[in-house]
């Protein structure tokens, strides 16, 4: 039997530079480190705040910040990145890294992108019904988004592809109208500018967000984490008395090793598709009220329930070997790989354990 070989992505979010919609709604100089810093514990030995080592706290519109985030990445077997692209009818948030990215052709480091498809609101106080840029779809700005990706960032030669396809994620499928009709309009969109085809993943966000991937049009559905239909986020009995009295929840928690064990028991998708996981979640820095922590992530935890994904994972060609991993520097959810005054280069370490034997 061949050697099998594996390419792991490390999801990014881009938001780490200040840009003006953010001064706008959040105030001047916002990044994801305004919120990551002024978190604080909740109950006894809760670890917060989650706060940066190696990289310190960096701005994503500088080349050497995005070199040094790769290098890194790079250095403990990563393949690439899967990074949190942001569409609005043509209008993007957060798209300086990576147009600079493509300008300067620096990092030499392979990436990909996946379209965040949802409305922006003012979720992180609590007003989720707040929307401060709404996400509308027609035919014709699905081929202006397919376009202007062919003609930036599919083009670039650090672009991931699955023989010759560029390789692209819608992130929330279910609330896409004419959602068959819209992935067949980027397949013809992308074949107009000389790809082969698109490789299209559609992102798992719940149980039952893609029903039938194969009559939709998707090339592979990714399991995304955490997978909240199997968190066991129960209130406590203070919390409980809280709800009766009609006063607000802080947090809801779960144990990281529970999660491992519920993840790895369930069953494998019988359609094509990758797996993803965690190394931890905390978005108290980013959530007042009903924040969840998974407690007690672990490097070696992680390392085992990454092991075990790779281990079961059966390519379904050369090419379409990939892992997932959210992420590499969601802060503000307490949900990173990149080295913090904890753990160090643990969880990068407990990855390249894993991941140096599917090279």
């Amino acid at each position: 039997m061949d050697h099998k070989k594996l390419r792991a992505l490390a999801v990014i979010l881009p938001q780490f530079h200040p840009f003006p919609e953010n001064d706008e709604w959040w105030g001047k100089g916002f990044t994801e480190w305004t919120n990551t810093t002024k978190a604080t514990p909740r109950f006894r030995g809760h670890y917060q705040p989650h706060l940066p080592t190696d990289l310190g706290f960096y701005d994503l519109r500088l080349e050497q910040s995005r070199i040094e985030q790769a290098e890194l990445a790079k250095e403990h077997d990563i393949h690439g990145f899967c990074i949190h692209h942001y569409w609005f009818n043509g209008h993007q948030l957060m798209e300086t890294p990576v147009n600079e990215m493509l300008k300067s052709g620096k990092p030499d480091f392979p990436f990909m992108l996946c379209w965040a498809n949802e409305n922006w609101t003012r979720r992180w106080d609590g007003l989720d019904q707040e929307v401060l840029i709404k996400q509308d779809y027609s035919p014709e700005d699905h081929r202006a988004h397919a376009k202007h990706l062919c003609e930036t960032a599919f083009k670039d030669d650090r672009y991931i592809t699955v023989d010759g396809k560029p390789f692209f994620l819608f992130f929330n499928t279910p609330i896409i109208p004419d959602l068959k009709e819209s992935i067949a309009i980027w397949r013809d969109e992308v074949k107009k500018h000389g790809f082969p085809d698109i490789y299209l993943g559609g992102v798992k966000t719940f149980e039952g967000a893609i029903p039938d991937s194969e009559e939709l049009g998707f090339d592979v559905v990714i399991e995304w984490q955490p997978d909240w239909k199997n968190m066991a986020v129960q209130p406590n009995l203070v919390q409980r008395l809280k709800k009766k009295l009609g006063l607000e929840n802080s947090y809801f928690k779960d144990d990281y090793a529970s999660v491992v064990k519920r993840m790895l028991a369930k069953e494998t998708p019988d359609t094509k598709h990758y797996q993803c996981i965690f190394p931890n979640w905390d978005n108290c820095a980013r959530k007042r009220v009903n924040a969840v922590v998974v407690d007690n992530s672990t490097p070696e935890l992680y390392e085992k329930w990454l092991g075990e994904i790779c281990e079961r994972f059966v390519p379904p060609s050369k090419e379409e070997n990939f892992v997932f991993i959210n992420a590499m520097n969601e802060w503000a959810e307490g949900n990173h790989l990149e080295p913090d005054r904890k753990w160090g280069r643990a969880y990068l370490e407990a990855t390249k354990n894993v991941l140096s034997k599917y090279l």
